[in-house]
């Protein structure tokens, strides 16, 4: 599903579960030490969106190499590649692409059902409680409050690895084209330039399909 939307020069993998049986997906001691204290379940699916992600970077000449994980859990890259890992209830998966091709890259799923009561409220814009309350009135089918927080977990993985800030759910606005599927999400907060790389605008897309909502975030190397 998500590489359906991702942008060109990235590579996705995905599995629809966990596949720890399989050899290669022994991890690094250093990603093992990061989830030793972990529950089955986590240790499980860390270990099958590593899988992704080596697959993934196997599609792009690289050998397989550890992915630690910062401050706030971001997994770090090897050099000359950029990616992100999400994971939900019977779905894993890794977007990897190359430096060169893509500046930064934020993805997530979530299934198909409401937020939590009262959630929407701490992660949206008072523009975005408008805009789901409406779709969700003409297009009930799609959970929309769950929609918007996966497109802001795509910005978060897209930011934070790039500059190396915090960026709170309210704190960027989200717009939506529901013909083209995409959306564009701007910071509300000062926004720096990372070499050559702007970071105050990101573009994106969307899909809701076999239960599962999928977003994809991303600065692109070249100019807008």
């Amino acid at each position: 599903m998500i590489e359906r939307i991702v942008p060109a020069g990235v590579v996705v993998e995905a599995v629809y579960g966990d596949q720890v049986w399989a050899p290669e997906t022994a991890l690094f001691p250093e990603e093992a030490e990061a989830v030793a204290e972990a529950t089955p379940g986590r240790q499980r699916e860390f270990a099958t969106t590593r899988l992704c992600a080596r697959r993934g970077m196997a599609r792009l000449g690289h050998e397989p190499a550890p992915l630690t994980r910062s401050r706030r859990g971001a997994p770090g890259w090897p050099p000359g590649l950029v990616g992100s890992l999400t994971h939900c209830a019977g779905y894993r998966a890794a977007a990897v692409a190359r430096t060169q091709d893509v500046g930064a890259l934020g993805i997530d799923a979530e299934p198909n059902v409401p937020l939590p009561e009262g959630l929407l409220a701490s992660i949206a814009t008072p523009a975005e409680r408008l805009w789901v309350r409406s779709l969700t009135a003409q297009r009930p089918e799609v959970c929309w409050d769950r929609l918007l927080f996966s497109i802001k977990e795509s910005i978060f993985k897209t930011w934070y690895p790039l500059t190396g800030r915090e960026l709170e759910f309210r704190e960027a606005e989200v717009a939506l084209d529901l013909t083209a599927g995409t959306c564009q999400a701007r910071p509300l907060v000062p926004a720096p330039v990372i070499g050559n790389l702007p970071t105050d605008c990101f573009r994106g897309r969307w899909m809701v399909r076999y239960g599962l909502i999928t977003t994809a975030m991303h600065v692109p190397r070249t100019a807008w």
